[in-house]
């Protein structure tokens, strides 16, 4: 399922608009420019809340990456991490895919298109597979996260999971290669997976 935006909200400095699955959502700044560049404000805990982003981010990451670059797709399983991402050089295509049992949406995916001209971010909650594919020649990749990263803790899904279906629109990516033997989503037991929350 590709991406779709929807309402927007604005709170202050910064645009909400939703994706197709409930709780992923792009972010776009209001941006202060005259003849010495330009200012804008990336993060405000405050303001953040008032857009459905409530996390308290504990680790701050920063990843470069050469074009054709895909990392993903990861999680972690106990120490779950919503992630608020951004680039500040270049482009991104940022994917995120559903993968909690039980969830209405499991198994489908959306897509946000990050770029450091837009300034745009994208808010994953916990309890879904996160990856990006670099579209530029230099991708400098910034995001925030809720927990701490765990290296015990790390799963993944395959990249081009035929189930899926992800238009990443590169057939040959450069992925480590341990992102190239992650296992399919369907061959992952639900014990190792998120699950969705009961109401």
């Amino acid at each position: 399922m590709a991406s779709g935006l929807g309402m927007a909200f604005d709170a202050n400095s910064m645009e909400r608009r939703e994706t197709s699955l409930p709780g992923v959502l792009e972010l776009r700044p209001k941006i202060f420019r005259d003849r010495r560049g330009f200012f804008l404000e990336t993060y405000h805990q405050a303001n953040f809340a008032k857009l459905g982003v409530e996390n308290h981010f504990v680790q701050d990451n920063h990843s470069f990456s050469v074009k054709g670059t895909l990392r993903g797709l990861h999680y972690q399983l106990r120490h779950p991490q919503a992630k608020l991402c951004r680039v500040v050089e270049g482009e991104a295509l940022d994917v995120v895919v559903d993968i909690r049992m039980g969830s209405p949406t499991f198994g489908k995916w959306t897509s946000v298109l990050l770029s450091a001209e837009e300034h745009n971010q994208i808010f994953v909650p916990g309890g879904f597979a996160h990856g990006f594919l670099a579209l530029t020649n230099a991708v400098q990749f910034l995001y925030k996260c809720s927990d701490f990263y765990d290296s015990k803790d790390e799963r993944g899904i395959l990249w081009n999971d035929p189930s899926l279906n992800i238009s990443w629109g590169c057939a040959s990516p450069v992925v480590s290669e341990k992102d190239a033997m992650n296992p399919r989503l369907s061959d992952v037991a639900s014990e190792f997976l998120p699950q969705y929350p009961s109401r």
